[in-house]
């Protein structure tokens, strides 16, 4: 095949409509090949890549077209205690591939040197792994985007859903069964119907980068469903797509972009830029470790045949190399600018951050995000913590960005579990966390709230189970966290009980609602809405089967606790007192009368400093004043709302609340509010209505939340 000296510039394969340019950085590497694979990826033909520019290796084919197959052979030094791993035996994929041809076979040739004790990694191994490995594919990024408009849903108007591409679809039975679990069965009319009835505003995909199986996972016959363990972070998993060939998966993801966004609907994907599934000094070489292990990884300095491993995975990313930094920066704008994502929620974040060892939240990462043009622009999400020490970072991001709440959680979890002294922290949780944001410059919206997420128990096994029920992992029930701060209302697992079931849809009921209505950004677990079970698996990351997929045959109480889902979001959406955009100022220095928020005892009185430091104290009323929210429309209109009151009882008891006044400051005797029972999750028919005096007393079940809206 002909071939040209080609440009540095961009990195990866590109088509510009009369032959292919080949870009790859690899700063130790003494020599590249290309090589290019017939259709059925066998037939392999080499060509020296001979020019190189500030260490990128490239190269101009006139004849390549889009669908060709393609990989890399990278010369050098295989000295590992040096930090080099090259092996030109190893075919390794383009980091900046935009496709994958399939999914990888496992075999002893992927892995760099001969498998077989401790010491085996110091010498190479020269058996050839391009017969099991997937090929790179060279794409036409032409797509009609036609009048495609991202949704860009303001923060304190989105609500997340956090849903897995197959797992929601592979069992809906209104799905053509060709189409189940992949970017075409996602898009299909009834999910995008449910997801609009449901009333969310953004779904956040679990990772959709190409992924691995691990392959500890596959000898013993599982997955790795979740699919933090990315291998290329360009390509969207060719697992999910219905059509692979010449990838075409690239141009069905596009298509389920464009049809959520015609209804409003934002994508934003959970991405992994902290490792990769290349693993530590005895895993695979793939494509990082056989290109530049020195420049992709953080190597352990005394000893560079080692790993620093701040994610539990075996390696992370080395974010001191600028090259490095710019493979992410350039996925993140890809995925913007190609695929029209609208945002990003990072795994892991902390440590994107680590300049050093420590956790810099002013780290490059940070500064380059902040003042890119077009990342800049889009949804932001860390989770804010990772595995290495000093890596839990709750409240310590930057300006920009949100957080997974981690705060939020543990807060919400205890108090409803009835645990003691948990009374204030649940109040800071359920007005938007301001001491954890407000002294930096943040919302509320800074908060992403959840109390439950893929990782962990769901909702319903939350209320249903103390310990967690993994053995379908095979791993012992060794894995996943035990830390559940569940509490499984009176009996482990599944029972006839009749007051038992009714006591876990109501404390369902109650994690629902307070999150729904907590200050903040919301995020329901795809499932929780209509009480799915995992069976009491609390780490599902290998369940790619029915202990993970959504099922959509539902008995009456999921029906109820769905129906109980979407009232609460429509509730969220008509009363902006809600999703409040700044922090509550509590009573006003100018005048006492204007007080936005305020707390009462169950006696109707205002709670003291002694009540909130009263550790027995498990029930509270809030009063949020909708007259006085003191924020502004975008167009400088003064935003009002109706005043609500939240009745909140975590106690085993029923208590008797005393309606409070609709001020704190007014007196008993000059006003008698009317209070509207909007719901209460201890009523047979949560949203059946009636009124209650200020001043009268409301019999408040035991564990139970009721909202009223003032007449």
């Amino acid at each position: 095949m002909k071939f040209w000296p080609g440009k540095p510039y961009p990195l990866g394969a590109t088509w510009d409509g009369a032959g292919v340019n080949f870009a790859l950085f690899s700063e130790n590497g003494s020599a590249v090949e290309l090589c290019l694979f017939d259709e059925e990826g066998g037939n392999e033909e080499r060509i020296p890549v001979v020019n190189q520019t500030d260490q990128v290796w490239h190269i101009y084919l006139p004849e390549a077209r889009p669908g060709q197959l393609y990989g890399y052979r990278v010369h050098g030094p295989y000295e590992p205690a040096e930090g080099h791993r090259f092996n030109p035996a190893k075919l390794l994929r383009d980091p900046y591939a935009k496709a994958i041809s399939g999914l990888m076979e496992w075999n002893d040739a992927h892995f760099g040197y001969s498998i077989g004790h401790p010491e085996a990694d110091l010498t190479r191994d020269d058996r050839d792994s391009a017969p099991f490995s997937p090929k790179c594919i060279v794409i036409d990024q032409a797509f009609t985007w036609a009048d495609d408009v991202a949704p860009k849903i303001p923060w304190d108007k989105t609500i997340i859903y956090e849903a897995h591409v197959k797992g929601l679809t592979q069992l809906a039975p209104f799905v053509p069964e060709e189409l189940r679990g992949t970017y075409a069965g996602l898009r299909s009319p009834t999910v995008v119907e449910y997801l609009l009835s449901l009333g969310v505003t953004a779904i956040e995909l679990m990772p959709v980068h190409q992924f691995l199986h691990d392959r500890f996972l596959v000898d013993k016959g599982l997955k790795n469903y979740w699919g933090y363990n990315t291998i290329n972070f360009f390509s969207p998993h060719s697992d999910y797509a219905r059509r692979r060939l010449k990838g075409r998966q690239v141009d069905e993801f596009k298509t389920m972009v464009k049809t959520f966004h015609r209804e409003g609907i934002e994508i934003i994907l959970d991405v992994v830029y902290n490792h990769t599934a290349e693993g530590n000094h005895l895993g695979p070489t793939l494509s990082f470790r056989g290109i530049d292990n020195a420049a992709y990884y953080r190597l352990v300095h005394d000893d560079k045949r080692y790993y620093f491993d701040y994610t539990g995975t075996g390696n992370t990313l080395n974010m001191r190399h600028p090259r490095t930094l710019q493979l992410i920066m350039d996925s993140l704008r890809y995925w913007v600018e190609e695929m029209h994502v609208d945002g990003f929620r990072f795994d892991l974040a902390a440590t994107l951050a680590r300049e050093l060892h420590e956790v810099d939240r002013l780290g490059a990462f940070f500064d380059i995000i902040h003042q890119d043009p077009v990342i800049s622009q889009v949804k932001l999400i860390a989770e804010p913590w990772d595995l290495g020490e000093g890596g839990y970072q709750v409240g310590n991001f930057p300006v920009l960005w949100t957080e997974w709440n981690g705060e939020y959680r543990d807060a919400v979890r205890r108090f409803w579990k009835g645990d003691e002294g948990q009374l204030g922290n649940f109040a800071w949780r359920l007005t938007g966390s301001s001491d954890l944001y407000a002294s930096t410059g943040r919302r509320p919206y800074a908060s992403i709230n959840f109390v439950t997420a893929h990782d962990g128990f769901c909702l319903r096994d939350l209320v249903s189970y103390d310990r967690k029920h993994n053995e379908a992992n095979l791993d012992d029930n060794r894995d996943g966290s035990d830390n559940n701060m569940s509490w499984n209302c009176g009996a482990e697992g599944p029972t006839e009980d009749d007051e038992i079931n009714s006591l876990r849809e109501r404390q369902q009921k109650n994690f629902l609602a307070t999150l729904l209505l907590s200050q903040g950004v919301p995020m329901i677990l795809a499932g929780d809405e209509s009480s799915q079970t995992r069976g009491g698996n609390n780490n599902t990351y290998c369940q790619d089967n029915e202990i993970s997929w959504m099922h959509w045959d539902m008995d009456e109480t999921q029906r109820s606790i769905l129906k109980f889902t979407r009232s609460l979001i429509q509730l969220r959406k008509e009363h902006p007192v809600f999703r409040r955009r700044s922090f509550f100022r509590g009573r006003s220095m100018r005048d006492p009368n204007l007080q936005d928020l305020a707390w009462f005892r169950p006696d109707g009185t205002e709670m003291s400093r002694e009540d909130w430091a009263n550790p027995a104290a498990r029930c509270l009323g809030m009063v949020l004043a909708g007259d006085v929210i003191n924020e502004f429309d975008d167009r400088g209109n003064s935003i009002s709302d109706n005043t609500m009151l939240l009745l909140i009882n975590a106690h085993w008891e029923k208590i008797s609340f005393v309606m409070p006044p609709s001020r704190a400051a007014e007196k008993w005797n000059s006003f008698k509010a009317v209070w509207r029972l909007e719901f209460d999750t201890a009523a047979p028919d949560p949203t059946h209505t009636r009124s209650v005096n200020s001043g009268a007393a409301y019999d408040l079940q035991a564990r139970t939340l009721a909202v009223f809206v003032l007449s």
